[in-house]
């Protein structure tokens, strides 16, 4: 088995997380901030821990780092905190659905409006289209940290300052950015939405929302917090306005240990390493004629790009090229991948793409593998 599938979810996970993740089912069994008892104070120093892990690598607060199921969970609560009557969101056209959604939901429930910018490989030219999507009613600009079908990156730092030029609130779906791009709040950023389960290399049902506290937030899920129990109020304190109900502990400590395996890696070494095999991937692939790149990435201009490829086979579409593809081991995901936005930038709406996503655990000699056998498949085309 080869698994190339890592903007879904990154496998395998470090050793270190696979052994926390164990102990902290046996070790950390308790309650963490719900009871006074010895057990449920260890499992709640554990929890912080891995808090303060997570807020250190992107610059963060701890008391304002929270712990979600998921990205999609954390950009809904940042979405929909901010939104209010006649609110107006900027965001771009390679948006997943994670944000599209959340976002075109709350412009319908309070009467407001969402405007889409071009995004381009011109990175001035992206935030001058940016720039024009903005009014003096906008709330936010969100976007995509880098699209997961074609990698192409946003311009991050160009504009956070935009944002701040702005007084708008600036938001980053760090799904496919968290762990392989240099992603810190110190930049700019108010909130970033993060995967653990990918770049992370967390288990999966973990995300995190942080957020640098100068735009409000309104909660969409209220509960008990072990925190304010007398009140029938929601808190309003960080984390625990955001984290009512027990949250996913044993995979919350584990995502401590996988946030640490890529800092102690380097970001830039895991981005490079990645990379490499992307361009290696585009260099084979083009020569066999009836492979279509939708995204090439090449040694000049893979700073424009994440580790991410989208292909086909011609003769096939692109869920019949994943299922070949995984008939001899290989294994990716073919379709919309959650983003229809991006296809319709790259005219793949009707068929979708293949994914090609590599993590620091893949090598050059897996890409080969498998050029050979797209070189076999697609020769079987007519």
């Amino acid at each position: 088995m080869i698994y190339l599938d890592n903007a879904a979810t990154t496998f395998p996970k470090p050793q270190s997380v696979y052994r926390l993740w164990q102990r902290a089912m046996s070790v950390y069994g308790a309650n963490p901030g719900r009871s006074g008892h010895a057990f449920s104070a260890r499992t709640a120093e554990a929890v912080y821990k891995s808090r303060e892990i997570c807020a250190d690598f992107f610059d963060a607060d701890a008391e304002n780092t929270v712990f979600t199921l998921n990205c999609t969970t954390a950009l809904n609560f940042a979405i929909k905190g901010l939104a209010r009557r006649g609110c107006h969101f900027v965001m771009s056209d390679i948006e997943h659905n994670a944000v599209s959604r959340p976002v075109y939901a709350a412009a319908k429930e309070f009467g407001g409006s969402v405007t889409i910018f071009e995004t381009t490989r011109d990175n001035e030219q992206t935030v001058d289209n940016a720039e024009r999507a903005i009014t003096p009613r906008t709330t936010a600009l969100v976007c995509t940290a880098a699209s997961n079908v074609i990698g192409l990156r946003n311009p991050l730092k160009e504009l956070a300052e935009l944002c701040k030029r702005k007084n708008i609130c600036f938001i980053v779906d760090a799904a496919q950015g968290g762990g392989v791009l240099p992603l810190k709040l110190s930049d700019g950023i108010n909130i970033i939405c993060a995967a653990g389960h990918k770049g992370l290399y967390g288990p999966m049902g973990t995300g995190l929302m942080l957020t640098d506290g100068k735009y409000p937030l309104r909660t969409i899920i209220e509960g008990g917090t072990g925190s304010a129990s007398e009140s029938l109020v929601q808190p309003d304190f960080m984390p625990d306005r955001f984290e009512s109900g027990t949250i996913n502990t044993a995979a919350v400590i584990a995502l401590g240990a996988g946030v640490e395996f890529v800092k102690n890696r380097g970001t830039e070494a895991v981005y490079n390493h990645e990379i490499r095999l992307c361009e290696r991937f585009c260099e084979g692939a083009k020569k066999l004629g009836k492979v279509r790149l939708y995204n090439e990435i090449t040694p000049e201009n893979h700073g424009l790009y994440s580790p991410v490829v989208s292909f086909n086979i011609d003769g096939l579409n692109s869920v019949e090229g994943a299922e070949i593809l995984s008939s001899h081991g290989f294994y990716m995901r073919g379709g919309l991948h959650c983003a229809p936005l991006a296809h319709k930038k790259i005219d793949t709406i009707d068929g979708g793409t293949i994914r090609f996503s590599p993590s620091v655990f893949n090598n050059e000699k897996e890409v080969n593998l498998l050029l050979r056998t797209l070189s076999d498949i697609s020769s079987k085309q007519t």
